[in-house]
């Protein structure tokens, strides 16, 4: 019940790393929910882990800081099936999504210029939004009677 997590080919997470809880489901389901510990939590020690490196962690708690708790555990909780082993199966492939996703690190930036069009188009909507308020204006010379 406990394996190794195989995240990729040369990404292994030891099962010392990973906690396994069960609990009882919420919500309808009748006899079965209340009597059967369906819900599945998997505690990952994100803090404690030698696996992973601090760029990766980092990206991790940035990517999920509701999932973390104050001491590093990273919380994986699945309770939408009635099997116990699909609620873990599922639990298992959310956690090596979360620790797939941090291993590539966010691509850079590259900031852009606005084109010359975008420029005249910007330009030419404040000369018109210009014009509109000068006709608001009161015209000097005029009686105002």
């Amino acid at each position: 019940m406990n394996d190794p997590l195989q995240i990729s080919a040369r990404l292994t997470i030891p099962s010392t790393d990973l906690e396994v809880e069960t609990s009882r489901s919420g919500g309808p389901g009748g006899q079965h929910v209340n009597k059967t510990d369906t819900r599945v939590r998997v505690r990952f020690d994100l803090r404690g882990c030698q696996v992973l490196n601090g760029a990766i962690k980092a990206r991790i708690r940035k990517a999920h800081p509701g999932k973390l708790t104050t001491d590093g555990i990273l919380l994986v909780v699945c309770g939408t099936h009635r099997s116990q082993s699909q609620n873990l199966e599922e639990a298992r492939d959310r956690l090596k999504d979360i620790i797939r996703a941090a291993l590539s690190p966010p691509k850079k930036r590259k900031p852009t210029r606005p084109t010359r069009g975008s420029k005249e188009r910007r330009l030419e909507s404040k000369r018109q939004r210009s014009a509109v308020k000068q006709t608001r204006r009161r015209v000097k010379g005029r009686n105002e009677d």
